[in-house]
């Protein structure tokens, strides 16, 4: 089922879902299932599976000259949805990324999602490699999610990149996208910002969900910009705990989002790290609840792994 035929079939009522990262490479699945064994009480209608690109590393050659190699180290992401769906029986969600991928291989990957008869996607450019700048597309790849949408949508009509195909088989994709209620970081200003966003879905995406927030006036804010600019999709709220206190200067750093002066304040308090993680959960059970209050078609944890505490809030809140 989509994703948005779910929102649909729940009329009105808020569901609960789960975002989940691949293992390492040499890492096993009950890594996955053991995160989700337990959060399956929840009921959650589909899953997320992010997908990461390929990083650079250096190897010493015996000669003493470093070699410059490309490895993959979350791999499996289709994988691990189709073990997903046949496990519990729940519709999966894998990330599609623009980075390190050309149009042929993102074809082929839509292609093979196709025949899995996994039919929801959620189109994202990706970030840049650890050590880079900026974001570097694919040499023959998208340089943006737009384009990735667009991609889709074609499938979607049964066109493909071969011209040669006629009558292609036409795919069934729901199609996500990424929006930012504090504005994407490389975006000059958070209009510019929600005209991109209005792009992608004047392409044909089907919902939107959200960067990680803390203060749902955001949210609320931002839900309203799309609505008076003609955005009318449903947009899913993203929400991760604070759960450590590096936290408080890490994720406004690598997610450009600010922290509310009263959750720093008690996370600052606090005596020790269990003591911050439990201000951190009770600070997203108490968004979660307002946000459920309002009527959110979904609310979507980012689990990071971290089983306990997700456990915790949906059960506060479920």
């Amino acid at each position: 089922m989509k994703v948005t035929e779910h929102f649909a079939k729940a009329k009105g009522k808020t569901l609960i879902s789960f975002e989940v990262l691949p293992p390492l490479k040499g890492g096993s699945m009950e890594t996955i299932f053991s995160t989700l064994d337990v959060l399956m009480e929840f009921k959650p209608p589909f899953i997320d599976v992010t997908y990461h690109r390929e990083e650079y590393i250096y190897k010493v050659r015996p000669s003493g000259y470093y070699e410059k190699a490309a490895i993959r180290k979350r791999p499996g992401t289709v994988g691990i949805c189709a073990a997903l769906m046949h496990r519990y029986e729940v519709d999966a969600v894998p990330h599609l990324i623009c980075g390190g991928f050309s149009t042929d291989e993102t074809e082929n990957a839509l292609i093979d999602l196709n025949f899995l008869g996994i039919n929801n996607v959620l189109a994202l450019r990706g970030d840049a490699r650890q050590f880079e700048e900026r974001f570097v597309p694919h040499e023959h790849g998208h340089k943006y999610a737009l384009d990735l949408v667009r991609q889709m949508v074609s499938m979607n009509e049964g066109k493909y990149l071969d011209p040669d195909i006629v009558n292609g088989q036409k795919t069934d994709f729901c199609i996500g996208v990424a929006g930012y209620p504090e504005k994407h970081f490389e975006a000059p200003n958070f209009d510019v910002d929600l005209a991109y966003t209005k792009k992608k879905v004047d392409a044909g995406a089907h919902y939107i969900v959200t960067q990680m927030f803390f203060d749902n006036q955001r949210y609320f804010d931002y839900v309203d910009a799309c609505r008076n600019i003609g955005i009318e999709v449903p947009i899913v709220p993203g929400l991760k705990p604070l759960t450590k206190s590096y936290q408080l200067n890490s994720i406004p750093r690598k997610f450009f989002v600010n922290m509310p002066k009263d959750l720093v304040n008690e996370a600052l308090k606090a005596k020790d790290q269990e003591a911050i993680r439990q201000v951190g959960i009770e600070w997203c059970i108490q968004q979660s609840r307002e946000l459920k209050a309002a009527g959110v078609p979904c609310l979507h944890y980012y689990t990071m792994g971290d089983t306990d505490t997700i456990r915790q809030i949906a059960a506060a809140v479920s």
